[in-house]
């Protein structure tokens, strides 16, 4: 397939920041890492890493991270030392790859997104995955997964429209990280060229018609059972603009979710997805905050519990 320039200049720049933002950070003493565990057909790009703190004795509250990078880069190895930090907090944490574009136009990344889900839901109790308490978070990119998943788990309607079969999950909560959400409306704008390439515009594969925006039409498909929802973006993040969209549309819904901005504008570093990056202060305080959110209704689910 043919490669476009901005997907090329992102797989080469945005490493070589991601590079610079992890170097020198090496696995905790006290975590125990599962490596490299293959979840379905499609090589390097169906694996999957689990982290768990080495004191776990049973199955756990689960994290499930879907990675950003505009849906053309990413990998697990990008994320595994913030998911390391979740799972220091007391949760499993399942980090996925998934096929990216252009090689691999929408559906790919979410049947690879519900197959890694399918698998740890069958075997995750291996790996101190508790499916019945599961936590899906995502940013950018990860950030649409993440709402659209969620959405697929939570509404029959729009699953049966993807022709997606799901597994047998309880999803507590969901953290919407600087992520982009109504992409229904970005289809029809057409300004996104990574959301174009994603979906196959660009390359010619597919038009925008009609049976296109109401696949992506997530927000229209969201209903009250959409998980509790941590919504997070910063003052120096370019996507801001669709966090509080976000927020006010689930709770249109009545769903419960919480909206927190990081940052000011004087501080540049304090940006898209920064707190992925373990070496900020400002991160720690973001995802510490985010897991309180989902302990309050992981908590719900625990007979008697304080």
């Amino acid at each position: 397939m043919e490669q476009y320039k901005v997907v090329e200049d992102i797989r080469t720049n945005w490493a070589i920041g991601d590079a610079i933002r992890d170097e020198g950070l090496t696995t905790p003493e006290d975590i125990r890492r599962f490596d490299n565990i293959s979840y379905g057909s499609h090589g390097t790009a169906n694996l999957l890493d689990i982290y768990v703190k080495d004191d776990a004795t049973g199955i756990q509250p689960t994290i499930f991270n879907i990675h950003g990078g505009g849906w053309v880069y990413g990998s697990k190895e990008l994320y595994q030392y913030y998911c390391m930090n979740l799972a220091m907090k007391g949760f499993t944490v399942v980090n996925i790859n998934y096929r990216l574009s252009p090689e691999n136009i929408f559906p790919a990344a979410i049947e690879d997104i519900n197959a890694a889900m399918t698998f740890v839901a069958v075997n995750g109790k291996d790996y101190y995955v508790d499916k019945d308490r599961m936590i899906i978070v995502g940013d950018s990119a990860g950030g649409q997964l993440t709402s659209q998943y969620a959405t697929i788990l939570t509404n029959p309607d729009y699953a049966s429209l993807l022709d997606i079969e799901v597994p047998d999950v309880k999803v507590k909560a969901v953290g919407l990280n600087c992520g982009l959400y109504d992409a229904k409306t970005a289809v029809k704008n057409g300004k996104d060229e990574l959301l174009n390439i994603y979906l196959g515009i660009k390359q010619g594969i597919r038009e925008v018609d009609e049976a296109l925006l109401n696949t992506m039409d997530v927000c229209g498909y969201m209903t009250g059972d959409f998980p509790p929802a941590f919504v997070m973006s910063s003052e120096n993040d370019f996507l801001l603009e669709h966090a509080k969209p976000m927020y006010e549309h689930l709770l249109s819904l009545g769903v419960p979710a919480k909206l927190k901005i990081y940052g000011s504008k004087d501080r540049p570093d304090i940006a898209h997805v920064f707190h992925i990056n373990c070496k900020l202060e400002e991160a720690d305080i973001c995802n510490t905050e985010e897991c309180e959110f989902f302990n309050r209704f992981i908590c719900e689910s625990i007979p008697n519990a304080i």
